[in-house]
């Protein structure tokens, strides 16, 4: 496995459709987008706003020529929230913008007020899963995050994500829902 440095000329469009390919399955992302047309006009999109600034700070990380990625925001970066509402009030049924506003603001309400490392988004392309590139990139990212002497902090979208982030020093702070949402777990990585 060779992990290398996204940059935002060459890399960004290959990162971002590895991510959107992994989360292609994911619990809540599907609860949000349940169908594929609007899955994959939109996600690309949020990924962008989400985690956009991770490929200009130099934080964005690919392994095995972009067969997973992740996007890391250092403590000064922020997702693009306007962008986002924006986009949900777009791209959501109307009858679960409420429920998909509601699970944003709780979101919101998790995410830590200290400075830390912010993972929004790792994945792994599908047909690269199960050979450890989403543990080689989420060590590097730690392995930031220690050099800098500042905890992580993401959330977990599936059970199996949960376990994996588990193992490498995340604790579970709570469990967020919304309307019939899937759950989804703040985790956080004390500093080391």
């Amino acid at each position: 496995m060779t992990a290398t440095l996204a940059t935002p000329t060459v890399h960004r469009g290959r990162a971002v459709a590895t991510v959107v390919a992994a989360f292609a399955s994911d619990p809540i992302v599907r609860w949000v987008l349940p169908d594929a047309d609007s899955f994959l006009t939109t996600f690309p999109d949020t990924v962008r706003l989400m985690a956009g600034q991770a490929f200009d700070a130099g934080t964005a990380d690919v392994a095995d020529d972009h067969a997973a990625a992740a996007l890391w925001l250092a403590p000064d970066l922020v997702p693009d929230e306007q962008g986002l509402v924006e986009l949900t009030q777009r791209a959501v049924e109307p009858e679960r913008v409420g429920d998909v506003f509601a699970l944003l603001e709780q979101m919101g309400e998790h995410h830590p007020d200290e400075p830390c490392w912010y993972l929004p988004f790792i994945g792994v392309d599908p047909a690269c899963q199960g050979r450890g590139l989403g543990s080689a990139l989420l060590r590097r990212g730690l392995d930031r995050c220690d050099a800098d002497h500042l905890p992580a902090y993401l959330e977990a979208s599936s059970p199996r994500n949960r376990a994996l982030y588990e193992r490498h020093g995340f604790a579970v702070t709570a469990e967020i829902r919304a309307g019939d949402s899937p759950p989804l777990w703040p985790m956080w990585r004390a500093a080391r």
